[in-house]
């Protein structure tokens, strides 16, 4: 039996980490599984509205009424409802109850809590170390959700009645929030921090690397998301889908251009299964100029109104 001190070795950094690994995630899971999710608070209006949704005899004025207590959150919610790409007939709407009932409840559900996770990435405060990582959270998600719009609106140029399932504004909201677990385990490595312990910071970023997934799908989950959301957060298929394309494929591909557009050494571990349309899309997108690719994305976030 190998000495403590032995851990500390480069032969056994694996076992180190996994037993480091297996606190934290502990720590996660219990928090999520009691309620008190490890996450820097959000506002208590998307908390409410997350309860809401769950809840079958909640209506569209019950949200709006909701989101009356908040005004930024609700000239949020307005302003994204009348984005071009949520706002698919162009018609202007200047009221809650009208934005609501355009968008659905579930829908207002996912905006308001990407909203708010997208905020606190930049505005949070702990250690410098933690902030650098969520403001680079912040900057891969939104990169992730706009990649991700690009894709389903290829698929959709394509063949657009094959794919009319696929809709561009969940796409984004669903990248967007594919990384929402990392906010628990960041905390909880800024609470271990100033308890006065140590963690090298290289060793907590492989263990947010290994864990983000499925703490992730676990607070989707527990926020009452559906499986497209929990099936990107976890990069693993949860069901048999009526579809043959659906917001995991998306995801897939995405990231795929996004590695191939950074030249990511990963990218020859980062398998794609693709049908002929997914071929072709993957072609077009990967064959526009870096200058291109990145005004599209561009557009994607002005046009979502986020």
């Amino acid at each position: 039996m190998n000495h403590l001190s032995f851990y500390w070795l480069p032969e056994n950094k694996h076992k180190l980490i996994n037993g480091l690994e297996s606190e934290f995630a502990q720590m996660v899971e219990l928090s999520i599984s009691t309620g008190k999710i490890s996450l820097p608070p959000i506002p208590n209006v998307v908390l409410r509205i997350q309860q809401l949704c769950m809840q079958e005899a909640t209506g569209i004025s019950d949200i709006a009424d909701c989101l009356t207590d908040d005004p930024s959150l609700a000239a949020i919610v307005i302003r994204i409802a009348n984005s071009v790409v949520f706002n698919r007939r162009n018609i202007t709407c200047n009221d809650l109850i009208t934005a609501v009932s355009r968008l659905g409840i579930l829908r207002v559900r996912d905006i308001v809590t990407a909203q708010a996770i997208e905020q606190l990435k930049h505005a949070i405060n702990l250690s410098p170390e933690c902030n650098r990582i969520l403001a680079n959270s912040a900057h891969n998600s939104r990169e992730l959700g706009a990649t991700m719009v690009l894709v389903t609106e290829a698929f959709k140029n394509i063949e657009e009645k094959e794919y009319a399932y696929l809709e561009e504004e969940k796409a984004l909201l669903v990248g967007l929030l594919a990384d929402i677990g990392l906010f628990c385990l960041v905390n909880e490595y800024h609470l271990y921090l100033e308890n006065g312990n140590y963690l090298d910071e290289d060793i907590a970023m492989q263990i947010f690397q290994s864990r983000c997934s499925n703490t992730s799908e676990l607070v989707l989950k527990h926020w009452g998301f559906d499986n497209d959301f929990q099936e990107v957060a976890c990069n693993q298929e949860m069901r048999t889908h009526e579809h043959e394309v659906r917001y995991l494929d998306i995801a897939r591909i995405a990231s795929h251009l996004l590695m191939f557009r950074k030249q990511d050494d990963a990218i020859d571990d980062h398998e794609v299964e693709l049908n002929a349309t997914g071929a072709e899309v993957l072609y077009d997108l990967s064959n526009l100029s870096d200058m291109e690719f990145t005004d599209q994305l561009k557009s994607v976030i002005i046009r979502s109104g986020f």
